[in-house]
């Protein structure tokens, strides 16, 4: 009896379609659910729980009783996902109906993409038809947009700013391009009042949905991460109100609907921001891109081709929504209740890691003319990285210090927080400190400058590598040096750096001076001129270079020490001069790239490369074939001249041969047979006889000298 008891408390499992898994919604929706036990949303909350980070994306080994999802996917090469149990990819709809008659609850998700509209419509009336047919309860759930309330009326025209609830959905208008969602919403609610114990539907009109690696809001996170654009567009005046969500909020939403089963059949699901669009580009602009933002007409806007027209209608929505019910009855793990510009931080790291878009970092030492700076090129156009040369790094910094003291001359009269004075005596120190150093500037302020660079949101986003530097153990642990006060793990002899700019990869191209010398000597004189590698330039380097490196004080101990430990490859072992042998080493150290990848223009451009290589090659190819051919041709020609003349030359001999083999028979002839022979015929020619033949043989018988 125990046992029986036991066993009936355990969770019952519940089978879920989600329509289109291998899409943002689906995607996330399935796989939230799937780590759901059945009914946990019932439960209070507990404290500790509460806190939870947006990053989860950590697959965990399912519980028993868990949702189990199955559903279709838009791409049918897609292959199934781990966490869901399968994926239909029957495009009949009898067998897909067949199918959603096994599952417990049926969700749609209909704010992607316009074509599942007319397949949720269907598969809600297709199940309706079948109620009697049902094992058990079932649920469909429409996941519908905010879209179908765009065009409504303000509940008191006098106070536009009063929000929506779910009590007013009967007064909602669509915006014109969604009157086939609404169409679709009525039909859901329409037929979900027949038979509630057999049948119970609902619809939920969600927020722009944000989070895990970004939807609609991609285009925004993407152009501030490449940090090329100048600029976030917004469009318009950015003064609508834009009603959002998070993606693992809105999943929340529905395993609260499937476990509550609440009585309201239409719920708005949004956070409780009213955050404008001009205020979500800017937030998004600030921790991500330059922190600019470019307000642009809606026709610029249309021009966009990483918009499409959904999007644009979606992004210029105006609408205050308060999600009441949801707040006053659902028990929700909010990842981020309060919406984009509060959570900021947390949407643009787990944008990062959904993306898979996390800086690489890394630093390539050696000596003077070992080679760094072109390895770190190439490396570079590989990865897409930022090449970091102290010249460079000078240069930038000086300029921007240039430019700001000027524009504080200039706006004297505006309140600049002292900027503008303070970059200006940082340059007079800096000047100060030239003077008084020969020309060269103090370590302390080459450190500021390269601290600033490595901070900077491009370094940050894509990620860098450092040419040559720094080039001593005191640089190196200033450089790295964290300003915060962390306290290091108890037993821990790892001493604290800043995580955000310390190298994962330490590569040391390692060569004998000699041997640099000879490469130096080798070069052109238009490469050598005005550089370094002068005669004397590169001694006095390499000299400098030797006593701050030697064993105990070289820089590769203080990695050594913060247990990243460099890697050596020896220079000398290298042919090429392009150094492609140790770029392909230090690939191999460094990994796949970590960025987006190759652009549509890259693409294009790398097709186009490659079909001319490819047009070229059989150019080649049959140039040579053609070429093969003749030179066939010709031989053959040449062998068969050459065997005509063989066969004339054999005849030649031959006849010869024959002729100087029938002299002797000749003269035989001429000698002894032919005065007999010709005496004989004039006799047969005398005498006339019958049988001339026989008389002739009779003659020669008797002149034979022979028989004489």
């Amino acid at each position: 009896m125990a046992e029986e008891t036991a066993s009936s408390e355990k969770p019952q499992s519940k089978l879920i379609f989600v329509n289109q898994l291998d899409c943002y919604g689906g995607k996330n929706i399935g796989n939230f659910l799937s780590q759901c036990l059945v009914g946990a949303s019932l439960e209070e909350i507990e404290e500790e729980e509460d806190d939870r980070s947006v990053d989860t994306d950590i697959l965990q080994k399912p519980k028993e009783g868990t949702f189990q999802v199955v559903g279709t996917a838009k791409d049918q090469s897609t292959q199934k996902p781990d966490w869901a149990k399968d994926v239909i990819l029957t495009t009949e709809r009898d067998q897909l109906l067949e199918h959603l008659m096994e599952c417990d609850v049926i969700i749609y998700d209909i704010t992607e993409d316009p074509d599942q509209i007319d397949e949720a419509s269907w598969a809600v009336s297709a199940l309706h038809a079948e109620i009697e047919r049902f094992d058990s309860p079932k649920m469909f759930v429409l996941l519908s947009t905010v879209m179908t309330w765009a065009k409504s009326k303000p509940l008191d025209p006098d106070d536009p700013e009063i929000p929506f609830t779910e009590d007013d959905y009967r007064r909602r208008k669509p915006h014109p391009n969604y009157k086939s969602h609404i169409s679709a919403e009525k039909l859901v609610i329409k037929l979900g009042k027949t038979d509630k114990s057999r049948f119970v539907t609902y619809v939920v009109a969600s927020g722009l949905t944000y989070g895990a690696g970004e939807n609609i809001f991609h285009y925004l996170t993407k152009t501030a991460w490449h940090g090329q654009a100048e600029a976030l567009q917004c469009f318009g005046t950015g003064m609508n109100v834009v009603p959002t969500i998070h993606i693992k909020d809105l999943a929340a939403v529905l395993q609260n609907t499937i476990d509550s089963r609440p009585k309201t059949r239409y719920l708005v699901a949004v956070d409780d921001s009213q955050n404008t669009l001009e205020e979500i580009v800017r937030t998004v602009s600030t921790s991500l891109g330059t922190g600019k933002v470019k307000n642009i007409t809606k026709e610029e806007a249309l021009l966009s081709k990483d918009l499409e027209q959904a999007d644009f209608d979606q992004l210029l929505v105006n609408l205050r929504m308060d999600a009441v019910y949801i707040k006053e009855s659902m028990n929700i793990r909010w990842v981020a209740e309060t919406g984009i510009v509060d959570n900021i931080q947390s949407i643009i790291k787990e944008y990062k890691t959904t993306r898979g878009l996390l800086p690489m970092r890394a630093c390539i030492l050696g000596p003077p003319a070992v080679g760094k700076t072109s390895v770190v090129q190439k490396l570079c156009e590989h990865y897409k990285l930022h090449h970091i040369k102290i010249n460079d790094v000078i240069k930038e910094a000086i300029e921007k210090l240039e430019k700001s003291a000027a524009r504080g001359d200039q706006d004297e009269n505006e309140d600049d927080d002292g900027k503008a004075q303070e970059d200006q005596e940082l340059l007079d120190q800096i000047t100060e400190s030239k003077d008084n150093n020969g020309g060269r500037i103090e370590d302390q302020y080459i450190i500021q400058f390269f601290r600033e660079k490595l901070h900077s949101m491009p370094c940050q986003n894509q990620g860098f590598i450092l040419d040559g530097y720094p080039k001593t153990y005191e640089q190196a642990k200033e450089l790295f040096a964290t300003d915060e006060e962390e306290e290091e793990p108890e037993g821990s002899k790892v001493p604290a750096y800043d995580k955000n700019i310390m190298p994962e990869v330490v590569i040391s191209l390692n060569a004998p001076d000699e041997f640099l010398k000879i490469r130096v000597m080798n070069l052109p004189e238009s490469v050598v001129a005005d550089t370094h590698n002068t005669e004397d330039g590169l001694l006095r380097r390499l000299s400098d270079f030797r006593v701050v490196n030697e064993e105990d004080s070289t820089v590769l101990n203080y990695f050594d020490e913060l247990e990243i430990h460099p890697d050596h490859i020896d220079a000398t072992k290298e042919t090429d001069p392009e150094n492609k042998g140790i770029v392909d080493k230090i690939i191999k150290i460094m990994g796949e790239p970590r960025n987006y990848g190759p652009t549509p223009e890259e693409l294009e451009e790398m097709e186009r490369v490659n079909t001319e290589k490819r047009l070229q090659r059989e150019k080649e190819e049959k140039e040579e074939r053609e070429m093969r051919e003749a030179e066939e041709a010709a031989e053959r020609q040449r062998r068969q001249e050459e065997w005509a003349q063989r066969l004339e030359e054999v005849k030649r001999q031959e006849q010869e041969v024959l002729e100087n083999q029938a002299v002797p028979l000749r003269n035989y002839l001429m000698k002894h047979v032919m005065p007999t022979l010709t005496q004989g015929l004039i006799e047969c020619c005398k005498v006339r006889p019958d049988d001339a033949i026989d008389h002739l043989a009779e003659y020669l018988f008797k002149a034979n000298p022979q028989v004489d």
